[in-house]
């Protein structure tokens, strides 16, 4: 199936008629999709709503809005401060409980595992939200070729603590930034390994080279600029849980019943929007990943 060729839109939104919508829908496990049908199609009652509800957030936006205290404390300054940041060469080493620990460079990986464009939504725990159109591929296909022993039951994940490059790092923070899941959740089709936006490679604002994405949970799980990941036994310790543990849990997904110990999670800004709207229960992906918490307290497991 061929899209339309994203240079011939403006601004940078995927149309697809209702064919093809029918399709990307399929394609990213129930995730929101930017729709909108090509002349002379009639969108069902169902597509206008996710064609007003899920826009895609617009590129600039993606780039200059971010959270990535390694550079600066101001989310507007995070793409002026990391823009020189070096990232070739590149490695990410995976170790610990696995048959076959390996270091890919960045070429393997794009050597390696096909690319494949994830349209999910972004909810910040601080309560903004985006719809960003990822480049990546599943982490399970990485996890497939190292061969996690039966002991391994969790995936930690390290970022980068460059001192020359990232001025933030003086910040008393426990560096380096490091996150964790269950392996189940790691295995899950919709987390990825995400190394572009909107077809193009990731900025370091976004967490180039590579950067986890799992959109079920608040953004700060999602580590960016990844240098390694280890399988372990037990539960990893993660960098917002180590600060303050009342107000960031462990599996921190989203869920508008468990508000901030400062603030409501039950709406959400979008950016780009002005009006706030309700936050969706796994944000949205609920279908996808409700099972993994069976049985699970989701307040005393926050």
């Amino acid at each position: 199936m061929k899209e339309i060729d994203r240079s011939e839109i403006t601004p940078k939104w995927l149309y697809m008629n209702r064919r093809q919508f029918l399709s990307k829908v399929s394609l990213v496990g129930g995730a929101a999709v930017l729709a909108a049908c090509a002349p002379g199609v009639i969108p069902t009652a169902e597509e206008e709503k996710i064609i007003l509800s899920d826009m895609l957030t617009d590129f600039e936006s993606i780039k200059t809005y971010n959270n990535y205290y390694e550079f600066s404390l101001s989310k507007d300054r995070v793409h002026v401060v990391s823009k020189d940041f070096k990232t070739d060469p590149w490695q990410v080493e995976v170790y610990g409980l696995v048959e076959n620990p390996t270091t890919f460079s960045m070429q393997d990986i794009l050597d390696q595992f096909p690319q494949e464009e994830r349209i999910y939504r972004l909810r910040c725990v601080e309560g903004w939200s985006m719809v960003i159109p990822w480049m990546g591929f599943p982490l399970s296909k990485l996890l497939d070729v190292v061969k996690p022993t039966a002991e391994a039951t969790f995936v930690r994940f390290q970022t980068i603590a460059d001192f020359d490059q990232m001025p933030g790092l003086d910040a008393n923070f426990p560096w380096p930034y490091q996150e964790g899941l269950r392996l189940d959740e790691a295995m899950n089709d919709l987390t990825i390994l995400a190394t572009g936006i909107y077809d193009e490679p990731l900025s370091p604002s976004n967490g180039a080279p590579i950067r986890l994405v799992v959109p079920w949970k608040y953004g700060f799980k999602s580590g960016k600029s990844l240098i390694k990941i280890e399988l372990v036994a037990e539960q990893p310790h993660t960098f917002w849980n180590l600060i303050a543990p009342r107000e960031y849990g462990f599996y921190s997904n989203v869920n508008p019943d468990v508000a901030h110990p400062r603030w409501s999670q039950a709406t959400e800004r979008r950016i780009g929007e002005l009006q706030r709207r309700p936050t969706l229960l796994f944000n949205g992906y609920e279908e996808e990943v409700a099972y993994l918490y069976e049985g699970m307290s989701l307040r005393a497991n926050y």
